[in-house]
């Protein structure tokens, strides 16, 4: 058996999909690996995005959740964190492992906060 472990990079959004980056920590503690998201972030002086893309390129797996919110957006790109994280890990070439919800419009009606659609539905 190795001992090897592995950083594993989560995205998704916050609010909505909480309980789901919650199960996904807790599998990757069970299996002695190590998690990363943006519940471990700490205060830096590394604008965001460039803080995220160095938690990236540090791990050896990205897991995407989506779920029913496009998710906050980066104030000069105008893309979500998780779309701009999946292009970072994707760029990469991080091995992707994506989970997607199928009541995508009850994990809608369970948010509160209103997230604007992507830039990307309107083309």
């Amino acid at each position: 058996m190795s001992d090897k472990k592995y950083q594993i990079f989560i995205s998704s959004t916050f609010d909505d999909l909480q309980y789901e980056r919650r199960a996904a920590l807790e599998a990757i503690l069970i299996t002695n690996n190590i998690p990363i998201g943006m519940e471990s972030f700490v205060a830096s002086s590394q604008e965001q995005f460039e803080h995220i893309k160095s938690c990236i390129k540090g791990c050896d797996y990205y897991i995407l959740i989506v779920g029913g919110r496009y998710g906050s957006q980066h104030p000069k790109l105008n893309l979500s964190y998780t779309e701009l994280e999946f292009d970072y890990a994707k760029s990469l070439n991080k091995p992707i492992l994506a989970f997607i919800r199928n009541d995508i419009n009850k994990c809608r009606k369970n948010c509160l906060l209103y997230t604007s659609p992507s830039p990307r539905d309107s083309t």
